[in-house]
């Protein structure tokens, strides 16, 4: 493995990584897919899947500590938090102006899928203590984070230059408009309301009709309300910051990915 190649994940690493996308995944996905019992008159979120999610995380951090994880990586995880966290109080979503995924997608390119999805999960949720923004929404904004941290590690390795920024927007944009589209999901129910089963022409939510009705309610709901503004502005955002300021971070978070390694193979023969 070449000096600069990201941290690779064991096999227990890949299936806690998978059972907590799945985790989330059902978290998200809840609203089209509940199917309310007859005569119930109240719908609720299935808050279980907050409870269980940031436990599922520190699972995460644990075999990935084992797996790959030591304390030099541990360390530049704890400086990204810490500048990500605090960088995102620059927009924090203003008007579509956000400021976290940058580099965010840089660190995963860089250190791999597994690091990307625990820095999108700590960094958010150092975003939220500093902005006092801890809420209902963190642990979906932290799902998110954690996926677009992991994707931009499961991009083509080889890719280098001007290809790699290139590569780097497309996903850039596409995760924007993604993370918009979740995060509308998670609170579609609360924000219009239901609607009676049998209703028409509208884009609340209906329990109990059919997923691909209540997700073309949904899809209508978050292109006016969502994709061409706040979506757009992030995507905007996020592009504009991996062009300017990708290059350099890519060499420099390589450059300290070069330094963990070279220590890491010649600390054991300094022993006697």
């Amino acid at each position: 493995m070449s000096r600069d190649a990201a941290l690779r994940l064991g096999p227990r690493s890949i299936a806690v990584l998978a059972a907590a996308s799945l985790a989330g995944l059902a978290m998200f996905l809840w609203p089209l897919i509940l199917q309310p019992a007859p005569g119930d008159t109240r719908v609720d979120q299935p808050f279980i899947f907050m409870l269980l999610l940031p436990v599922v995380v520190l699972v995460v951090v644990a075999e990935l500590t084992e797996g790959g994880m030591d304390s030099k990586i541990l360390a530049v995880l704890a400086v990204l938090t810490a500048v990500n966290g605090a960088i995102r109080l620059l927009g924090a979503g203003t008007a579509g102006i956000e400021t976290i995924f940058f580099l965010l997608i840089i660190a995963g390119r860089v250190y791999g899928a597994g690091f990307g999805f625990v820095l999108g999960c700590t960094s958010l949720f150092a975003s939220a203590l500093l902005s006092s923004g801890v809420g209902p929404w963190l642990p979906f904004q932290m799902m998110c984070a954690a996926w677009i941290g992991m994707g931009a590690g499961l991009l083509p390795s080889r890719l280098r230059g001007r290809a790699e920024i290139a590569v780097l927007v497309v996903y850039g944009v596409l995760a924007a408009y993604l993370y918009g589209f979740l995060m509308n999901l998670s609170s579609w129910p609360f924000t219009l309301g239901i609607a009676s089963p049998g209703t028409v022409d509208t884009a609340q939510m209906v329990p109990g009709d059919p997923v691909l009705e209540n997700l073309h309610r949904f899809v209508v709901y978050t292109l006016l309300t969502s994709t061409w503004g706040w979506d757009t502005g992030r995507a905007l955002t996020t592009a504009l910051c991996l062009v300017v300021l990708g290059p350099a971070l890519l060499t420099t978070l390589r450059r300290a990915l070069r330094r963990v390694h070279h220590v890491a193979v010649t600390t054991p023969s300094l022993k006697p």
